[in-house]
């Protein structure tokens, strides 16, 4: 294991897209995907939340990831706390090869995974956002775990850019 650092991943996101925050970073590709914030990506669809959630339960199969948690937040926080909130999924995804890799590289980076996956609806739009995953494993400062996380973020892209 080494102990470099890398600095944040760079990008194709030139194109302006306005948000409403101001605490999002201001820019997309011509895909429509958008890193927001800096250790994930998001896209907003023209789908309702359950269509965006079978959307890109399928991309994500397309590109080898299963899911294997579904956390229903909406229902969890009605559950536990009484309180009232917009459609809201987390989706654990993972790639069994790429996870296999990684485990090999370092165990402890279990810790990790899987990837988030999640859709949710705002101020009447759908968002699906993803872990960035070379900013997730980069906290752990080995360069063994570089090629997996940007063959994952790859799939992941590519899996955002399907929905």
């Amino acid at each position: 294991m080494t102990n470099s650092r890398r600095g944040k991943s760079e990008g194709r996101w030139d194109d302006p897209v306005a948000t409403s925050s101001g605490s999002e970073r201001e820019f997309a590709g011509a895909d429509g995907v958008k890193p927001m914030p800096s250790y994930g990506m998001t896209k907003i669809v023209d789908l309702s939340y359950q269509e965006a959630v079978d959307k890109v339960t399928d991309a994500l199969k397309a590109q080898g990831f299963g899911v294997l948690t579904t956390i229903n937040v909406q229902d969890t926080l009605k559950q536990k706390l009484g309180v009232d909130r917009g459609e809201y999924v987390i989706l654990g995804a993972c790639n069994p090869q790429l996870a296999h890799q990684a485990l090999q590289a370092e165990p402890e980076i279990g810790l990790l995974l899987p990837c988030n996956v999640i859709v949710y609806t705002s101020e009447g739009k759908t968002r699906v956002s993803v872990l960035d995953p070379q900013q997730a494993l980069g906290i752990s400062n080995n360069d063994a775990l570089s090629p997996i996380a940007k063959q994952a973020k790859e799939r992941l892209e590519r899996a955002l850019a399907a929905v």
